[in-house]
């Protein structure tokens, strides 16, 4: 794994005194979950001009969250996507957070209050599809017009299309949900991940003979579907690779009405990890949750999977 550099610190606008961002700025807005290909050309199209310190504004929480009540997770998190966006040549991410009187603001006011006059905004990046201000009334067009007359340079970047459509952030989603982890790493032109802490558990892993380390997620980030995974789990700080087996769901032979989770049984290691963090890689789906008729039919499973795992390791580097 790169090393992770701090770039900056978020700035909750409204909580915080502009002075907190570096001014004036170029940014990219939009919401960028996944940073896949079409995010990162908004972004790269401010990252090089010297009339304001590249960043990117996003809102946080979701607007659909406070308009609608529904929950929507991220793929990237916010202290995920620092590390995302350092590469792109981006300094800052502004976090913008969304209430109803955000949400109030007309598209010139939203312009006008928090791009021009707050952040100081030289130059602006958005997708043409980018939509703004109250009951979405605003779009590129507008932006563009309204902009000018600031003397704000503004670039519209056209939607980026593979062959089967827009490259999008639900496509990823549902790439993931139905264990495609390959669709989803050339959507997002990298791997998913996401990370976690180890915390105790009930060692019931280790009563099977297969071990695990329990993770605590942050409940904002989105998962891929419950299933059994072939994974790399990645110690955050010291950056160690094990190959390991992730389940990812409840217990349904051991315990099941017992929550999902998040556990991982790292192949051929025994390391203690209790309050580490781990940054885990799934790599290819091998099954679904199943609930097998006796315990020892689920340990046999378990041997299988790793069996499975050890393969997908070996094809790979070859």
């Amino acid at each position: 794994m790169p090393p992770k550099r701090d770039i900056c610190t978020s700035v909750l606008i409204p909580l915080c005194s502009p002075k907190q961002a570096t001014l004036p700025t170029a940014l990219a807005l939009g919401s960028f979950d996944g940073l896949h290909a079409g995010h990162r050309a908004v972004i790269t199209s401010i990252a090089d001009t010297d009339k304001g310190i590249p960043s990117v504004v996003s809102f946080w929480p979701h607007p659909r969250e406070i308009l609608f009540g529904e929950s929507r997770l991220r793929l990237d998190l916010p202290s995920e996507k620092t590390d995302l966006l350092d590469p792109l040549g981006v300094k800052q991410l502004i976090l913008v957070p969304f209430d109803l009187e955000l949400a109030s603001l007309s598209a010139e006011q939203f312009i006008i209050e928090i791009l021009h006059k707050t952040l100081q905004a030289k130059v602006i990046g958005v997708g043409e599809n980018f939509r703004f201000g109250k009951n979405r009334e605003g779009d590129s067009s507008t932006l563009k017009a309204i902009g000018n007359d600031l003397g704000i340079e503004i670039k519209i970047v056209p939607i980026i299309n593979d062959d089967k459509g827009r490259i999008s952030s639900s496509r990823i989603r549902s790439a993931l949900q139905e264990g495609k982890l390959r669709v989803a790493k050339d959507l997002l032109g990298r791997p998913y991940s996401f990370r976690g802490t180890v915390i105790k558990g009930k060692g019931l892993g280790s009563q099977l003979g297969w071990p695990t380390a329990n993770l605590q997620i942050n409940g904002r980030k989105f998962l891929p579907g419950e299933g059994v995974y072939a994974s790399w789990a990645i110690e955050q700080k010291k950056g160690n690779k094990y190959l390991s087996v992730m389940n990812l769901g409840p217990q349904p032979t051991i315990d099941p009405s017992s929550p999902s989770t998040v556990e991982v049984h790292l192949i051929d290691q025994k390391i203690d990890l209790l309050g580490q963090e781990l940054i885990i890689e799934p790599i290819e789906k091998l099954r679904n949750q199943e609930k097998f008729p006796n315990i020892q039919k689920l340990i046999q499973q378990i041997g299988i999977d790793v069996d499975q795992a050890k393969t997908i390791y070996e094809e790979l580097m070859t």
